[in-house]
């Protein structure tokens, strides 16, 4: 990080220059990623104490950590712009002024062997002012530049001294002008009482236990008519205080909600007291990607970009192994063989787990890169047990099993009865081929199309590859759903996510499977290519995953398919063995759950976000944002078949209405 002087960080603010540093004394840490008006403090966060004073100092490490503000300068690391405190309030305290900041006791202990020198305090008491006059700049200048300022002063607070139950969020307001802030004050305590943290039942109150009597209070009324300072004391549900460890799970939520409250309450404000005319939480956040986030991705897509689970999970020997069983159904169990393993698994998650995701300030992109890493981690676990019994169970941890509803589903659509006689399959693999390139040209999108011998499906997108089964054939209606599936939603999500500055995209998010067949399967319908023995075949991935996990055999599943459903041994088989290939592969339940879930979003929401590289439903709100902010890129293609209007068949409408 940059060393600073004060001089230098002062020229920064005066000139709206965007910084990110350390005031060369090491007192302070500023970080400006983006001039907007709000400022968040914890100037209790730090904990050093400089060398000369440590002899002097009567309280150990432990006492003094008991009393300062650990984890609030983590608590507003995602906000644009923040002032954290690095050295100990025992040192001197920010939040007292400079005739009494220097403690002699502090909370009835004597905190001295003998009396400071008036050398000694003079240096505290400089740190002290470099720390107003650096605070009054900034004020100074966003309140020049946008007409107001909004501080949010993070502390925290022991409670187990109190015999009373205390909130976990106390606003005080006692150098407040309430009657011209009530709005803002109210508004602010509503989002604090609405926070979700892990086995914690929230509460918020106002000048309850603290009523923000501050010395960062009083300099900012005393000096600036147009700044509110919002003094919010935490109670340290977050940490044992009395052992001084800390909960991690209880820290990172409170991290993302902070993220969530304070943006959101700055955009509202904001929007209310000045003549913007349209403004969201995003808009008030940084717009540049930041440093450690780029360079955190880099690092992972070096580590994992060559991980493609189908390429090791689809059995080499498909041909001759369909050839035996279906020549001896009842009794030969086919024993699928598979692509070795090209990495160390080991080294492959000690590299996961030594990137720096801790040096990510933006709690919501952090977590986001803490659930891709252990995901990748079970992926390899899923990877290293193909072929062997362990695989059924790293698939569960993977993609999940099919619950009550999804067999429900299922079950629902395969009463259905056919209404439409099939188009007989005419279409070759190579014309499939060339219906593929000429689908290609016409999105524009660059990629190579050929055939392959070694697929269970009939066509698969692996990057901007398009690989066409070249035993399968095709009627039109499922070759035009399988171009707008593997094509359409695939390729372009793969395309996409090449545009874009984070390849983690390209790596795939947590859920993307579910999300990338629930969106393909959309534009199957979206296009009118989506018939009802379509729709069973989906459902009949379900009822053979649920076989599989229930400890069926192969050759069971295959015998319900074949017979209870009617299928011919062709697809009997193929349904069999992409559920039983590798040990017990689950995914394929994904693709009626994952139509379901995006019939939802696409009824409630726009979809654009989803279609930026391989994304997941869950992780929608963060990419809106991460778009609206400028840092990730809109889609360059989508999906020709979501501007298709009223092109889909009413009662297959009907049928997915009824999907619960």
């Amino acid at each position: 990080m940059l060393q600073l002087s004060e001089q230098q960080i002062l020229e920064n603010i005066r000139e709206g220059i965007p910084f990110e540093a350390q005031l060369n004394d090491g007192s302070l840490t500023i970080r400006i990623s983006e001039f907007q008006p709000f400022i968040a403090t914890a100037i209790h966060h730090g904990h050093r104490l400089r060398g000369d004073l440590m002899p002097k100092c009567l309280l150990t490490e432990e006492e003094r950590y008991f009393e300062e503000d650990p984890f609030t300068g983590d608590f507003i690391s995602s906000l644009p712009i923040v002032l954290q405190g690095e050295d100990s309030r025992y040192e001197y305290d920010l939040n007292r002024g400079p005739d009494n900041c220097i403690y002699d006791e502090a909370w009835g202990k004597p905190v001295w062997t003998e009396a400071l020198t008036e050398d000694e305090r003079a240096v505290s008491l400089e740190k002290h002012n470099t720390y107003y006059r650096i605070l009054g700049c900034l004020i100074d200048s966003l309140e020049s530049r946008f007409g107001l300022c909004l501080m949010y002063d993070m502390h925290s607070y022991n409670h187990q001294r109190h015999e009373r139950e205390v909130p976990v969020f106390n606003l005080g307001t006692k150098q407040v002008n309430t009657r011209r802030w009530r709005k803002e004050i109210d508004s602010l305590m509503d989002k604090l009482s609405n926070i979700e943290l892990p086995n914690i039942d929230v509460t918020a109150k106002v000048n309850d236990i603290f009523q923000g009597m501050g010395y960062q209070a009083t300099f900012v009324k005393n000096n600036f008519a147009n700044t509110l300072i919002m003094p919010l004391e935490i109670k340290k549900v977050y940490m044992d205080e009395l052992r001084g460890e800390s909960y991690p799970l209880v820290i990172e939520k409170m991290k993302a909600e902070m993220k969530t409250v304070l943006s959101e309450h700055a955009a509202e404000t904001i929007l209310r007291r000045t003549k913007v005319k349209k403004l969201t939480s995003s808009d008030i956040l940084s717009s540049k990607l930041p440093r450690e986030v780029l360079k955190l991705d880099r690092q992972l897509y070096k580590i994992a970009r060559g991980v493609n689970t189908l390429s090791y999970i689809n059995p080499l020997n498909i041909k001759q192994e369909k050839r035996r069983f279906l020549h001896r159904p009842h009794d030969y169990q086919p024993s699928f063989t598979y692509r070795q393993l090209d990495l160390d698994p080991y080294k492959f998650r000690e590299q996961l787990y030594r990137l720096p995701v801790e040096e990510i300030r933006d709690a919501d992109i952090q977590q986001m890169y803490r659930r891709v890493i252990d995901q990748l981690a079970v992926r390899i676990d899923l990877l290293t047990s193909i072929g062997t019994d362990e695989f059924l169970y790293n698939s569960l941890r993977y993609y999940g099993q099919p619950d009550q509803q999804d067999i429900a589903n299922a079950n629902f659509i395969l009463h259905a009865c056919e209404y439409d006689a099939p188009e007989e399959e005419t279409i070759t693999a190579q014309q499939a081929i060339q219906a593929f390139k000429v689908a290609a040209e016409d999105y524009g999108v660059k990629c190579k199309i050929a055939g392959s011998k070694q697929l269970i499906a009939r066509a698969m997108v692996s990057g901007r590859n398009i690989k066409v089964n070249l035993g399968a054939k095709f009627n039109q209606m499922d070759l035009n759903a399988l171009i707008h599936h593997e094509l359409g939603v695939h390729l372009v999500t793969s395309a996409n996510a090449e545009m874009q500055p984070l390849k983690v995209l390209q790596l795939g998010l947590p859920g993307n499977t579910h999300t990338q067949e629930g969106l393909a399967i959309l534009c199957e319908h979206l296009s009118g290519s989506f018939p009802l023995h379509r729709l069973k075949t989906l459902a009949l991935r379900v009822i053979a995953v649920d076989m599989m996990v229930r400890g069926e055999s192969f050759n069971e599943t295959f015998h319900v398919l074949k017979h209870d459903y009617g299928l011919d041994n062709d697809l009997a088989f193929t349904i069999t063995a992409r559920a039983y290939r590798g040990g017990g592969f689950t995914k394929d339940y994904l693709y009626l759950k994952g139509l379901k879930d995006a019939l939802h979003a696409y009824a409630n929401e726009d979809l654009t976000s989803l279609f930026i590289g391989k994304t997941g439903f869950e992780f929608k709100p963060l990419l809106d944002e991460l778009i609206a902010r400028e840092i990730l890129n809109k889609p360059g293609y989508m999906p020709k078949a979501l501007a298709m209007k009223d092109n889909h068949d009413p009662i297959i409408d009907y049928m997915l209405r009824c999907i619960k």
